[in-house]
């Protein structure tokens, strides 16, 4: 496994991959830009397709809109099999379905490469004011561990084929995928859907938060966990583990970074240390737990990802490897990143605290309306 720092290092990796792919190249991204980044992979994409590969790419209708008309057209002439997850045909409509997206990013390269991690087909650079780039994380992936990404991808293709055609669609074998050991590192796959898997990523999250024994940091782009997820991490700072929350400084969602401001209080009262990451915006979705646990994957650890979205996280037992992740987000920390007091927040003002109390509240209903939440 070798962890990928942002577009910067994600994107060569990518790259090099598919220009050297032979037999098939499956790509999945919730968003996929019209941009210089976007056209580069699709350039890419189209080469392999040119020269024989078999080349799929799956978006999802919600983060990539304007896909269908500006690069699958080009995609598709040369060769690459493209579809659109949950196309939005009626923007303005509210309907429950449309909050279960395709928030994964996954590529695997003739069944011998992958990359999970958190990183969209989108210039790191990609707005006005973004500037530095932004901050995120990916894994290039060696060994057994692709056989189950490998194998997600695939059925998720062959029930998307089946629904958009109504026919019955099954992928032609392949090459084998390369599942011998490539290492020492163990790592596995974690999905999370609307069937089998609905909690999988949050239990691996809840397992690893009850096992700490001396640090947990975490960094989420979108945070607003749930009772559940709270009072695990509120046990582990009692019994004495330091925990660390890294989240977004710069707002991007406001209603969101209000909601999940709302819950600074409490946190910061059970001695969770929250900082604050200005110096970009933040987009990871990773966790360093006891220097030995570690995972790097899609779901943040919000309602939109715990209870409706498509993910995938990729989660790693290896010193080494947690290790690595745990300096660099130690480096981004200190240099762009702000911690908060809790003496900051019980002096804001009445209406300071009513707008995130509300805020909070209006997401928690939002989520409410489509049926999915609960006690959790």
């Amino acid at each position: 496994m070798t962890l990928l720092n942002s577009g910067a290092e994600f994107f060569p990796a990518l790259l090099t991959a598919i220009d050297e792919a032979r037999h098939e190249v499956h790509l999945e991204s919730y968003i996929f830009e019209d941009d210089r980044t976007g056209r580069d992979v699709a350039g890419a994409l189209m080469a392999a397709a040119r020269r024989g590969v078999d080349v799929r790419v799956l978006v999802d209708g919600f983060g990539a809109p304007a896909f269908s008309t500006t690069l699958m057209p080009a995609l598709t002439d040369a060769g690459v099999m493209a579809l659109v997850y949950r196309p939005e045909y009626a923007r303005f409509k509210l309907r429950r379905h449309r909050l279960r997206r395709l928030h994964r990013k996954l590529a695997v390269i003739d069944g011998e490469i992958a990359f999970v991690g958190g990183i969209n087909i989108i210039d790191d650079l990609n707005t006005a004011d973004q500037s530095p780039g932004r901050y995120d994380y990916a894994v290039r992936v060696e060994g057994p561990v692709l056989l189950p990404i490998r194998q997600t991808m695939r059925r998720l293709w062959e029930v998307l084929v089946w629904v958009n055609f109504k026919r019955r669609y099954r992928l032609a074998p392949v090459e084998k995928s390369t599942t011998a050991p490539c290492g020492e590192q163990q790592a596995a796959f974690l999905v999370r859907d609307n069937i089998r898997h609905r909690r999988d990523i949050e239990q691996a999250y809840l397992a690893a938060i009850a096992g700490a024994r001396d640090s947990i940091l975490i960094a989420n782009a979108y945070f607003l966990p749930g009772r559940r997820f709270r009072r695990a991490l509120n046990k582990a700072a009692q019994r004495g583990v330091q925990v660390s929350i890294l989240l977004q400084g710069r707002i991007e969602y406001r209603l969101l970074h209000y909601a999940t401001q709302a819950l600074y209080d409490k946190l910061l009262k059970s001695g969770i240390r929250i900082f604050e990451y200005r110096h970009s915006f933040l987009h990871a979705k990773v966790a360093v737990i006891d220097e030995q646990w570690a995972t790097v994957g899609s779901s943040n650890i919000d309602p939109f990802s715990l209870l409706l979205s498509r993910e995938a996280n990729l989660v790693v037992l290896d010193g080494k490897f947690a290790e690595e992740l745990r300096r660099s987000l130690g480096q981004a920390m200190q240099a762009g990143a702000s911690e908060l007091s809790p003496q900051h927040w019980q002096r804001l003002p009445w209406y300071s605290r009513l707008l995130r109390s509300a805020s909070y509240n209006l997401l928690r209903i939002a989520i409410g309306f489509t049926g999915y939440g609960g006690k959790h």
